[in-house]
């Protein structure tokens, strides 16, 4: 009986989630929403819902409890761990041209969205707090390492450290972690009026962002290159969160620290991904069919990894 309510508990965190990826799915295709509504849905929540989402989140927080050091380095090498393990994987057994794309979409995850997502579902402003911090930091180590192995394998490519940096200095994300946490430092106290109208737009963010998610989905395109991507994606959505959670669990984090870097972890592919194989010239199809896989697997596998974690009650 215990168990069963786990997993009644589990599905109530989970679900919401990946119900909004589905309903998604079935708008675009009953032609409810088209390319267009999703191109300009994704840049608002972009460079808009989401940067104030994570604003409103830090500012509200305690530091001293959402802004872990420990936290940062820990996902850092587990990041620089999970590159490195697909890197060599898909060195063995991966076709020289669609190794850089395997190898970012089995590490780079969509922390964003649905991690973001899963980790307020599971722990409230904490979540969205120390999830808003954290996405900083994943937001320039996911960029840097997917530049490197993309440009690893197709020749005649490049992308300046400039524009890199410039790329990420001017990421509406970061600039938004970056005004926050001194606000948040400083106990500064914006007026209700304002802090209540940003709650009205950052609401907005994912509802609108996870549905945008499931549009993208095509499950034409997944039937027409299933090998190499369904292999990606096994790594992305199992193999390299069970390694990270374990490796968390030894380092000797436990309850929504550990829960935050699971989901983090267990995250499916980055949309983003797919923009930047296709803008240096990869294997963009290979890219598109890693990002639906992952995503409809993630339903399954994020819902028995949260069930398991919390049936052996560490988070």
């Amino acid at each position: 009986m215990e168990l069963l309510n786990t997993f009644a508990q589990t599905l109530e965190t989970t679900l919401p989630v990946f119900i909004m990826v589905f309903i998604g799915m079935g708008l675009r295709r009953v032609n409810w929403i088209d390319d267009a509504f999703v191109n300009t849905a994704s840049a608002l929540v972009f460079k808009a819902t989401l940067p104030t989402l994570i604003f409103l989140s830090i500012t509200r927080a305690d530091l001293s409890t959402a802004l872990n050091p420990s936290l940062l380095v820990f996902f850092l090498l587990a990041t620089l761990g999970s590159f490195g393990l697909a890197w060599i994987w898909a060195h063995f057994r991966v076709r020289r041209e669609d190794r850089g794309v395997f190898v970012q979409g089995a590490f780079r995850g969509n922390c964003g969205i649905v991690g973001l997502a899963l980790a307020a579902n599971l722990y409230g402003d904490y979540g969205l707090s120390a999830g808003g911090i954290l996405l900083g930091l994943v937001i320039i180590s996911y960029n840097i390492l997917s530049v490197v192995v993309l440009l690893a394998y197709q020749h005649g490519q490049s992308a300046s450290p400039r524009k890199i940096l410039h790329d990420i200095l001017h990421n509406p994300l970061i600039i938004s972690v970056v005004i926050a946490i001194p606000v948040a430092a400083l106990n500064l106290q914006l007026p209700a009026w304002v802090m209540t109208s940003g709650d009205y737009f950052a609401s907005l963010t994912l509802p609108l962002a996870l549905m945008c998610i499931g549009a993208t989905v095509s499950l034409r395109s997944i039937r027409t290159d299933s090998r190499t991507a369904m292999g990606a994606s096994l790594m992305k959505m199992v193999t390299l969160p069970a390694l990270a959670t374990t490796a968390a669990w030894l380092w000797g984090f436990r309850g929504a620290e550990l829960g935050l870097l699971f989901v983090f972890f267990a995250s499916p592919t980055a949309a983003a991904s797919f923009v930047m194989v296709k803008a240096l010239g990869g294997n963009d199809r290979l890219a598109a069919n890693i990002i639906g896989l992952t995503t409809l697997l993630a339903s399954v596998t994020v819902t028995l990894g949260v069930f398991v974690l919390r049936s052996s009650g560490i988070i």
